[in-house]
């Protein structure tokens, strides 16, 4: 089809949200003043474009609110799993495990790993560095190695497949017709472990020199330091521990553990009946739900009414935070669906133009046939997007760009979608960005945040390429 003036005003917007990204700054006002300009272009309208502005945001609103329940729940169940006093007998066996600077640095990857797909590695984290980096340190660690194992593992490895809560497949597939948040799922899952696998073994090699045998002089002088630069707000949850906290120590864990054991089952073989689409984020969400009252119940059943809600409001303050950025600028990312397009101008959206789709479509020509640089250049938008520090807002745009550029070169449009979601994640989820939640992990081990991104860029970097690679030849 013929590009029209708002065709170009979305390509406009597309890059000057991603040159906003690239000076650090934030890239909400953009996304809102180009999505009025493109609605204003393609209706005619003023008073269109002004009303376009509040119905991108409530579509993308309408869209993502799965998204935000999901985590909102899960913080939920961590604040719950704090204030019966369990959250630290969840973590004193690994303790014990912690023998010397190796063992040390493979127990915080492990432990992040699994804590981060389920809470995610912002609230997660936290815990993780009160409790345990100090025990690797006196095991030998250095407090740069302990945070770069907490930071790749969790907001790298974890957080790039979200394969439990599935919140970023879900965002990918999100700005397609074609793509599944399930099939996305599946392929980030085996491609989140081998960047991991990568960088976190790159990353051992380079701090392994800098390991002490264990000695409770290496946690002494840890802790005379100096001051941590980060001031981290103590958690306000009253916290009252008795007989039943070992009991949720125990049972918390082992409930998810059976529910991650039936979805990889389920997801994998035919043992069982595979799950429905979501379904497993609906499992998760309800499980959490049941737990918070339950522990409640057991807290201070006088309470429970109290308790629940608070636990849930301060769940949904959390996610807004985290998430908050991601509406408006999904909202500008979703104009360039037809479909959804449509419903945010008020359009037949069977005649409403994709104009992400069709601009790809017009620079076919110009896009070189070839699987390697066609997925190299999906890979460096996804890890150029990322560095709005958040790394979930410019999933749609992933999602968008994989489908149309998959019919250009032949290549599977999940495949390019998972490369793109693996590098955004990675980036923006933490990993190489100085501005997002790793303060918190440079924070807890008392290190220099530049630092930590300066540590981890070899080994991320690597680890990217190889994984894309490893995605051509694999799918």
């Amino acid at each position: 089809m013929e590009l029209t003036l708002a065709h170009w005003l979305y390509l406009v917007g597309t890059l000057l949200i991603i040159l906003t990204m690239l000076f650090r700054q934030n890239v909400v006002v953009p996304a809102l003043v180009m999505s009025f300009f493109v609605a204003w272009s393609f209706t005619g309208s003023f008073l269109d474009g002004i009303q376009a502005i509040f119905n991108a945001n409530l579509t993308a609103a309408s869209e993502l609110f799965n998204i935000f329940l999901i985590i909102a729940v899960m913080t939920a169940l961590l604040r719950s799993i704090q204030s019966i006093g369990a959250d630290e007998q969840m973590i004193q066996p690994l303790q014990k495990v912690m023998k010397n600077g190796p063992l040390a640095y493979w127990v915080l990857v492990v432990v992040t790993y699994f804590l981060s797909l389920f809470f995610w590695p912002a609230p997660a984290a936290p815990l993780i560095g009160a409790l345990l980096i100090p025990v690797a340190i006196q095991a030998g660690l250095s407090p740069i190695g302990a945070a770069i194992a907490i930071s790749l593992a969790g907001h790298g490895m974890a957080l790039s497949s979200d394969f439990i809560l599935k919140v970023a497949p879900e965002l990918t597939a999100s700005g397609s017709g074609v793509l599944a948040a399930g099939a996305i799922g599946e392929q980030t899952l085996i491609l989140s472990l081998i960047a991991g696998a990568i960088s976190l073994g790159i990353a051992y090699v380079m701090v392994r020199k800098s390991m002490r045998k264990p000695a409770k002089q290496n946690l002494t002088e840890w802790e005379n330091s100096g001051d941590n630069d980060l001031n981290i707000r103590e958690d306000d949850t009253n916290i009252k521990k008795g007989k039943y906290s070992p009991v949720f120590a125990f049972l918390v864990p082992f409930i998810f553990l059976v529910i991650v054991t039936y979805v990889v089952i389920a997801t994998f073989s035919d043992v069982i009946p595979a799950i429905d689409e979501g379904a497993g984020s609906s499992l998760v969400g309800g499980t959490a739900i049941l737990l918070i009252i339950v522990m409640s119940l057991f807290r201070n059943y006088k309470q429970t009414l109290q308790e629940v809600s608070d636990h849930i409001v301060n769940g949904f303050v959390f996610a807004f935070k985290v998430m908050g950025l991601v509406i408006p600028v999904a909202a500008f990312f979703f104009i360039g669906s037809g479909e959804l397009a449509g419903q945010i101008f008020g359009t037949d959206p069977d005649t409403t133009p994709s104009f992400l789709f069709d601009l790809v479509q017009e620079s076919q020509a110009y896009i070189p046939d070839n699987a390697f640089f066609t997925a190299l250049g999906v890979l460096i938008l996804g890890m150029v997007s990322g560095l709005d520090g958040s790394g979930f807002s410019a999933l749609p745009l992933i999602g968008s760009l994989s489908e149309a550029l998959a019919a250009t070169t032949g290549l599977d449009p999940t495949t390019l979608a998972s490369i793109g979601q693996i590098g955004a994640i990675w980036v923006g989820g933490g990993t190489l960005i100085a501005w997002s939640p790793i303060i918190a992990i440079a924070g807890f081990a008392k290190v220099s945040v530049i630092d930590l991104v300066r540590k981890s860029f070899i080994p991320v970097s690597i680890g990217l390429f190889i994984t894309m690679i490893a995605a051509l030849l694999l799918f």
